[in-house]
């Protein structure tokens, strides 16, 4: 069988760097820090052979399908693994809701669980003298299979309402994860009093109070989980021996007492672990101070992502049409994520887990372009390329000669025309990432001359950058200002397309077809085809007052925000400028053919 240790790479998903490696049996491991130096218990056949597993596996107590698993002794060792099913995407059960309050509580990804285990190990937040100690999280194993709908345990309505609100974009909900923990060896709280002499009613209240302690501790620390048990609260062997031990004391009638008195020494001393993570979460406090340090961050970062930064070894540049990237995986997803600008920083924002279940505004009647305040507060705007498609019949261009002549724009054409429209001084809005969902494309394409034209241009892989079998995300900012005078707490602005303007009375008909007529002239001007830009596709940016922003001439800013329909003509451009060989295929129905 194949070594971990052969073609092994390192990838970084929301701050935990992880060392990736393909299996034996055609999954992905990915082994964090914990688990790295004991690779080769990782094996397939050292811990998941199909009879092994089966064989040495003990079902543990819960609601999820959790298991206790020996790995096979490698080098003399043997490792005690947790294995767990991630829920991600499956209802959570009401009865494991302690308050009302996190009744909209959601199983986190695989990422987002491990991430938030590490950060609360670190314990950066909240007093330095309280730690929480956590079970070591060790790897996360994706099986090469896809199961079936009915066997994923997800549910199939909560699927469709995401898929409803997030067309186009990955959920992976036939994937399984498995999250593998460190075993701590111990006792749960329940089984600790199994050794002392309370009668049921004394040790629930007991219990209970145990476990609004640990969830004030896990407060203090800036966390929660939203099914907070005392069965997740685990003293050590040694500790759960020693109160066993206080029992045997020559006056049984105080022997209790004792027991009861160190136990609290011990939960006060924080000398306790708590396990089961799949709704850990941060607390509101907590996570408004993450968010706010992050966008922060990100905005510093955005106005300088032209500027290089050092590269992890998890990401590589690339340029594409003149504009750079930073290009890597999004491994989440299968995904693959191209952000602009030359600072690496930026890489994580973009990723799709950040934005993709966040809740979306929908922006256009016609396309599929949302907004979206992502989970680092950032506010972005995302949009699935129409690369590979013709008008419908809802489209009023449809016909027009120009749509059958140059097609749509491919998202890395969109991007170099929006990077040279700014450098030209022609405002766009700023473009971010081009994300390309790691799961095959559903719609047949009918148009494939972008795809044939493309077909050189590979990524850092070796792989076209433009691939027909998936969908492409354009992601872009949130118009609120220039980058640099958000970065620097100028005045923020909300963006408003020309058609919006006049209805809200921000400007009249006669302004608004001035604007439009005016942007396709310095489109003309520059080299570019605008013609078909629309009222929709360009917007002002108004303040808090009502107040439009004006530019250096005092004039009106008049952004564009749409570049699927934006054609360079010159003749002495590069290859954009030649209209592109219409292709057919001839596997796909009539009725697709133009």
């Amino acid at each position: 069988m194949e070594n971990l240790t052969s073609n092994k790479s390192l990838v970084n998903v929301l701050g935990v760097v992880y060392v990736h490696t393909r299996t034996s049996d055609g999954g992905d491991l990915y082994l964090t820090r914990f688990a790295e130096p004991y690779h080769d218990h990782f094996e397939i056949k050292n811990w998941y052979e199909k009879d092994w597993f089966y064989e040495k596996r003990i079902r543990l107590i819960g609601t999820s399908s959790v298991y206790l698993v020996p790995t096979r002794t490698v080098n003399g060792k043997s490792l005690d693994l947790v294995v767990k099913n991630c829920r991600v995407g499956e209802d959570v059960p009401i009865n494991t809701h302690t308050l009302q309050e996190f009744c909209d509580a959601e199983f986190n990804s695989p990422w987002e669980e491990f991430s938030l285990v590490m950060e609360m190990r670190e314990g950066a937040y909240g007093p330095r003298e309280l730690k929480v100690k956590t079970q070591r999280p060790l790897a996360i194993y994706v099986p090469p299979d896809r199961m079936q709908p009915w066997q994923s345990g997800r549910s199939r309505s909560k699927i469709n309402r995401i898929h409803a609100k997030h067309p186009g974009i990955d959920l992976d909900i036939l994937k399984q994860y498995k999250l593998i923990y460190e075993w701590i060896i111990g006792k749960n709280l329940p089984e600790v009093f199994e050794h002392i002499d309370l009668n049921d009613e004394e040790i629930i209240r007991h219990l209970k109070g145990i476990n609004y302690k640990v969830l004030a501790d896990l407060d203090r620390k800036g966390y929660l989980v939203a099914d907070m048990k005392p069965e997740h609260i685990i003293l050590s062997e040694e500790n759960a021996l020693r109160i066993e031990e206080a029992g045997h004391a020559e006056d049984t009638g105080k022997a209790y007492k004792k027991q009861l008195d160190l136990l609290y020494q011990l939960i006060e001393e924080g000398d306790y672990s708590v396990i089961d993570y799949e709704l850990l979460m941060r607390t509101a406090r907590h996570d408004d101070e993450v968010k706010d340090s992050r966008r922060h961050h990100y905005l510093d970062d955005q106005r300088d992502r032209f500027k290089p930064t050092s590269l992890p070894a998890y990401l590589e540049r690339s340029e594409i049409f003149g504009v750079p990237y930073v290009y890597g995986h999004a491994e989440s997803t299968g995904g693959h994520l191209w952000v602009v600008g030359r600072n690496a920083r930026l890489f994580d924002y973009f990723l799709p887990e950040r934005w993709r279940k966040t809740p979306s505004l929908k922006l256009s009647d016609k396309k599929e372009v949302f907004y979206t305040i992502t989970k680092d507060n950032i506010h972005l705007v995302w949009e699935i390329s129409r690369v590979g498609e013709m008008p419908d019949e809802a489209d009023e261009d449809r016909y027009d000669p120009k749509i059958i002549k140059y097609g749509i724009n491919s998202p890395f054409e969109e991007f170099f025309i929006a990077h040279r429209l700014n450098e030209l001084g022609i405002p766009t809005v700023y473009v971010r990432a081009i994300y390309m969902t790691g799961s095959t494309k559903i719609e047949s394409s009918v148009d494939f001359r972008r795809y044939e034209s493309h077909k050189h241009l590979l990524d850092p892989e070796g792989s076209p950058i433009l691939q027909e079998n998936h969908n492409y995300i354009t992601i872009r900012g949130y118009y609120n200002g220039p980058d640099y005078s958000v970065a620097e707490k100028g005045p923020l602005y909300v963006p408003v397309d020309l058609s919006k303007a006049v209805y809200q009375g921000l400007i009249d008909e006669a302004a608004c077809r001035s604007f439009l007529d005016n942007v396709k002239e310095k489109l003309r001007d520059v080299g570019y085809d605008g013609s078909l830009l629309k009222t929709n596709d360009l917007l002002l940016a108004v303040d808090t007052d009502g107040r439009i922003m004006n530019n250096s001439y005092g004039a009106p800013e008049v952004i564009i925000c749409n570049f699927e329909r934006i054609w360079k003509i010159s003749d002495t451009a590069d290859s954009l400028s030649e209209p592109l060989s219409y292709v057919v295929r001839d596997d796909f129905p009539e009725e697709n053919h133009i």
